[in-house]
């Protein structure tokens, strides 16, 4: 996995607060940016049950706002620097006062992508829902991706693509995008996928697996989930047979290693 360098980044924590009288909150999203440097990327909210949190604390929250949200931040942080800062500078009016950013706070990291989960994981994504006993089991989206980012990291797999935009594959404006990318011979995508959280996430990544197979046939797409399907659990089976269905390798979180390790032999 290619290394940014050391250095010190900045960002802002995204809120979404419906009402301002109240001044109560949800985090919502991460902006990131380097100092100094060209690199800038926002990572918000996408699941359902992410948005659906939003709901509980938040009744009257404005669903079609917030998966709004998303696209009209990368297509913003697409144009001129210039353009970006006024853009950012005037948040409350180009947007709604119900989205605010917090104050910019600095932090020192070697690896921009890794900082960016990391960031997220922390402010943004949703507690662990589920435990056994004193055992707290996660199953966020955001927590497999940190999974998944310290095992690519530490087995140092090279040459993979961050965030990958899916829209010339789909429709213009699509703002789905694959978590990691490889070419070896053929391309390759792997996608952090939570069973026991949100099926809708499946069926978008059957639904993209299966318009870029049209344009290219040969790719690879690999799954990687919290845990094996359950046999018992129907939601588990579905999703196993949807991946099954359209060519998706599924790799469990307590098999993540031999995967990145035999990723890595492939792609010296």
């Amino acid at each position: 996995m290619a290394e940014t360098g050391a250095g010190t980044l900045r960002y802002h924590i995204m809120r979404y607060t419906p009402n301002l009288v109240r001044d109560e909150w949800v985090n919502i999203g991460v902006l990131l940016e380097e100092v100094g440097g060209a690199r800038r990327a926002l990572r918000m909210i996408e699941e359902t049950s992410e948005i659906a949190r939003v709901r509980r604390l938040h009744p009257n929250a404005d669903e079609e706002l917030l998966r709004g949200l998303a696209g009209e931040f990368e297509a913003r942080l697409r144009e001129p620097d210039e353009s970006v800062r006024t853009y950012l500078e005037k948040l409350g009016q180009t947007l709604s006062n119900a989205i605010q950013l917090s104050p910019q706070k600095a932090v020192f990291a070697d690896n921009f992508d890794a900082e960016l989960d990391r960031l997220y994981h922390d402010h943004v994504a949703p507690p662990p829902r589920v435990s056994v006993g004193a055992r707290v089991i996660e199953s966020t989206r955001a927590w497999i991706k940190k999974r998944i980012n310290d095992v690519l990291l530490r087995r140092r797999v090279p040459q993979l693509e961050r965030n990958i935009r899916v829209e010339e594959f789909t429709h213009p404006g699509d703002t789905f995008k694959l978590d990691y990318g490889y070419r070896n011979g053929v391309r390759g995508y792997i996608q952090a996928v939570a069973l026991g959280r949100d099926v809708y996430q499946a069926k978008v990544l059957a639904y993209t697996t299966e318009r870029i197979r049209a344009r290219l046939p040969e790719c690879e797409f690999t799954a990687v989930t919290e845990a094996e399907p359950a046999g018992s659990d129907s939601r588990h089976q579905f999703i196993g047979r949807l991946f099954q269905d359209q060519g998706i390798s599924l790799v469990p979180l307590n098999r993540i290693e031999k995967f990145a390790e035999e990723l890595r032999v492939r792609l010296q």
